[in-house]
């Protein structure tokens, strides 16, 4: 299966991404920002969405009307802890969707990716699943959720991030041919740090104000 990356150019995006990039934006704002760029994502990742026609009553006449179709179920899964900026703006626009959360850390000394925490809808295996992580970096994070979230068998897996590394996107791939990614940005590279450049610094830390 060919992998498949969606960069989203949208300006109101572009726009956005530029203001929380930089290192003066406030941890209010940020936060603001990040809700509102989710929410813009989310408008384009859920393109695809079945629609079904029903019968309504509009003040003057009778139409059929789309409306999502409601075997189309969702459920968004924040990698814990930065992912919880994208949730709140999706979960906002896609109110009927489920949520579930996976929580990862790097274990220091040998760097393996370790769950220490794993909950989800017990429906999981009847909807579309995204996946929200701000950053793809190493993609070793990424690659470790949507293996542990593909035991679940859930319809189909997007993971959806505000921005990306090109050797994050190639190691994921590399993993997880069949799950497109969704970006607002593919940066130039990582640092010997694994940071994104030029970035946005660390998501978590200047979404919750910590360091």
């Amino acid at each position: 299966m060919t992998a498949e990356v969606i960069v989203i150019n949208h300006p109101l995006v572009q726009h956005k991404l530029t203001l929380i990039r930089q290192v003066g934006t406030h941890t209010q704002d940020f936060r603001r920002l990040m809700k509102e760029i989710s929410m813009l994502l989310a408008y384009e990742v859920t393109r695809d969405l079945p629609l079904k026609y029903e019968k309504i009553q509009t003040p003057l006449t009778v139409m059929e009307a789309p409306m999502l179709a409601a075997d189309k179920k969702m459920v968004i899964v924040s990698i814990l802890r930065a992912g919880q900026g994208l949730l709140d703006g999706m979960i906002e626009l896609i109110p009927t969707a489920k949520v579930g959360h996976i929580g990862l850390y790097r274990e220091p000394s040998t760097l393996t990716v370790v769950e220490y925490y794993f909950k989800l809808p017990i429906d999981v295996e009847q909807r579309d699943m995204l996946v929200v992580d701000p950053m793809l970096a190493t993609g070793n994070s990424a690659i470790a959720a949507v293996e542990r979230l593909k035991e679940t068998n859930p319809t189909s897996i997007k993971f959806v991030c505000l921005l990306a590394a090109p050797e994050g996107i190639q190691h994921f791939h590399e993993q997880h041919p069949d799950v497109p990614v969704y970006t607002a940005s593919i940066d130039e590279r990582l640092d010997e740090h694994g940071y994104i450049l030029p970035g946005l610094g660390d998501a978590g830390d200047r979404l919750f104000g910590t360091k």
